[in-house]
């Protein structure tokens, strides 16, 4: 589960880096899908506490005036359904969600300022020599308006058939000519407007209604919108306008639905509650599979199913994630089933249900061996890996992580991998007895690059018990997990050692299974362990003894704002704080910066008298007395 968390992770970044900075490779309705994936597997992930990605280094930067946060999706009906019956919504307007690039338009007495992107919701970058030359985008308004109306820049299809065709989509297209220093393009570029904020001036617009007739009053090209009194009308709207798309000139990947009543404080919250993008089903196709490849990273070996060629959101689709061995057989897939592949936010598109199987189709055939050491393959299910611990290939990545988790720099995966080939590198402990000679030469190092590196590799001498466990890569165990054993008790490497599966297994949000893999995994590397550290090299730090936290526990909700979550849970931790995963009678706080959103771990805090604190105070209570 966590190496599919952290490649989902890796994707998310990926991609993000590539939309900000203008060469997006996946349509925003395959990144949903992406981010929806990792809001399922990790709901919490301190990746969800920032709305974009750092903006582009190539631009000068500039704040917004209004704020360019996400939003929450529905992906299908039942789910729009509980948001509009737990927002309780009467009227709501309806606009079409276009897939385009996010811009800010500033203007000051009436004339055009600035033109913005959306960078990281707060600063983006200023486009404004080449937005200012697109169409819809007036140098004065009608009146002297102070403040800012967001848009999006788009592409008709017309107009990418004829000048851009080599250009994956439309999208694609436009966030490339966004981002040009020499503005060629601009002007066949149009900016569609949807909203729109005066500055200092909280009473400027009645309600969302009479916002969008102010939009259209100023001459502005304005996204197509309409109103309705009710969820299903709204469900309604969507399939008709699900069936007008494929003729539409502007590309559109879903619609957003509002409160008609205008909420400025839901609007600044990273992700406002009063209004949802309620997207499109996926595009999918039907292909066949033809055979199943086995992908190795590390000891793990996923299926990929090779499908006769399929056409998927632009792109000719030869290759389909299989997730892992459960699926396979969840979906009984054979060589030869039909399947329906969509293309997610993922590099490979996924098979995502079986359409018929052939007679007689032959069942799938798993690798029973590893095809490094020869010992046989273990199946959990949702893994299928190499159970050896000396396994070379095991060895490698767990070298790699733990200079990963450390974060040393100069030891780059290549280097690594030729020192191990080499036999300069064959456990943890080896990284520690290389002298500048015995890396001078990898990776174009001479001896200068080679003492910093290791300089680097030696800088970090002191590791808590969670960085120092995590480190050398047991299966699914990360530093949060060890965490949750250290603020329950088991806080130094001898009693987790010493403890039982029954014992750890009762520590919230561990489990059996969990339990019983940490303890394998210190067992079998206990000899490193105990090497590295008898070594001097790097020593595990003490718990507190009497931290401001100690004894207390706490759970914490929604997003913070002063400092990302896995620092937050560390800073308890190291105060002697218990982490918790859900609302109890004994929680002793509840951490949250909106104790009235209506979440359920809200409810059941008030429900059973939990006291709620702020991130604010939290923060207070670490803070050395």
């Amino acid at each position: 589960m966590e190496s599919k968390i952290n490649e989902l992770v890796e994707l998310v970044r990926y991609h993000q880096d590539k939309y900000y900075n203008g060469e997006p490779e996946i349509s925003d309705a395959e990144f949903d899908a992406l981010w929806d994936e990792l809001v399922q597997l990790a709901p919490e992930h301190e990746l969800f506490q920032t709305v974009g990605h750092d903006a582009s280094e190539a631009f000068s930067k500039r704040p917004h005036i209004m704020p360019m946060n996400s939003q929450a999706k529905a992906a299908d009906p039942e789910s729009f359904r509980r948001w509009y019956e737990k927002v309780g919504h009467g009227r709501v307007v309806v606009q079409h969600k276009l897939d385009g690039a996010s811009i800010e338009l500033q203007y000051r007495a009436g004339r055009l300022a600035y033109c913005v992107t959306r960078g990281d919701g707060l600063v983006g970058d200023d486009v404004t020599a080449n937005v200012s030359r697109m169409q819809g985008v007036p140098a004065r308004l009608g009146l002297q308006f102070e403040g800012a109306l967001r848009g999006e820049v788009m592409m008709r299809r017309s107009v990418h058939a004829e000048h851009y065709p080599d250009k994956a989509n439309c999208r694609n297209a436009a966030n490339g000519i966004m981002k040009r220093k020499d503005g060629q393009g601009a002007r066949l570029l149009e900016v569609v407007v949807y909203d729109a904020l005066a500055a200092e001036d909280d009473e400027f617009f009645h309600d969302e209604a009479a916002k969008l007739a102010w939009l259209q009053e100023q001459g502005l090209d304005v996204v197509e919108y309409c109103f309705f009194d009710s969820a299903d009308e709204v469900i309604r709207y969507r399939e008709e306008v699900m069936q007008r798309r494929p003729g539409m000139e502007f590309d559109i990947d879903g619609l957003v639905v509002k409160d008609l009543e205008i909420d400025l404080d839901d609007v600044r919250r990273a992700r406002p509650e009063r209004q949802i993008a309620f997207k499109f089903e996926l595009e999918e196709a039907v292909s066949t599979l033809r055979e199943v490849h086995w992908s190795e990273s590390g000891h793990l070996y996923t299926p990929i199913g090779i499908i006769d060629p399929v056409r998927l959101a632009g792109t000719t689709v030869k290759r389909a994630n299989l997730v892992n061995p459960r699926m396979i057989e969840q979906l009984d897939l054979r060589i030869g089933s039909r399947v329906a592949v969509t293309k997610r936010g993922e590099i490979i598109p996924k098979i995502e249900r079986l359409v018929e199987n052939p007679p007689d189709a032959p069942a799938v055939q798993l690798p029973e061996s590893c095809g490094v050491c020869g010992a046989e393959l273990y199946n959990a299910g949702t893994r299928l890996f190499c159970p050896n611990f000396d396994c070379p290939k095991r060895r490698l990545h767990r070298i790699r992580k733990w200079i990963e988790v450390l974060g040393v720099k100069d030891f780059g995966p290549v280097m690594v991998r030729k020192l191990f080939d080499d036999d300069l590198l064959r456990d943890i402990p080896d990284l520690y007895r290389l002298k500048e000679e015995d890396i001078a030469g990898y990776e174009g190092m001479g001896l200068a690059s080679a003492r910093k590196a290791l300089e680097n590799l030696g800088a970090v001498g002191e590791l808590a018990l969670p960085r120092f466990v995590a480190g050398f890569d047991i299966e699914g165990i990360g530093e949060l997990i060890v965490a949750r054993l250290v603020s329950a008790g088991y806080d130094t490497l001898e009693t987790l050692e010493n403890a039982s599966p029954e014992e750890l297994s009762e520590v919230d949000g561990v489990g059996e299974i969990t339990a019983a893999t940490v303890l394998d995994g210190l067992r079998k590397l206990a000899p490193q362990m105990k090497e590295l550290l008898e070594m001097g090299v790097v020593s595990i730090t003490a718990p507190p003894k009497d931290g401001a936290l100690r004894g207390k526990s706490l759970c914490i909700t929604g997003t913070l704002t002063q400092m990302k979550r896995s620092e937050a849970e560390k800073r308890i931790v190291e105060a002697g704080g218990l982490l918790r995963s859900t609302v109890t009678k004994d929680l002793t706080y509840l951490v949250t910066n909106e104790p009235e959103s209506g979440s359920a771990k809200n409810r059941r805090a008030q429900e059973l008298g939990v006291p709620i604190l702020s991130e604010a105070e939290l923060v207070q209570l670490l803070e050395p007395q």
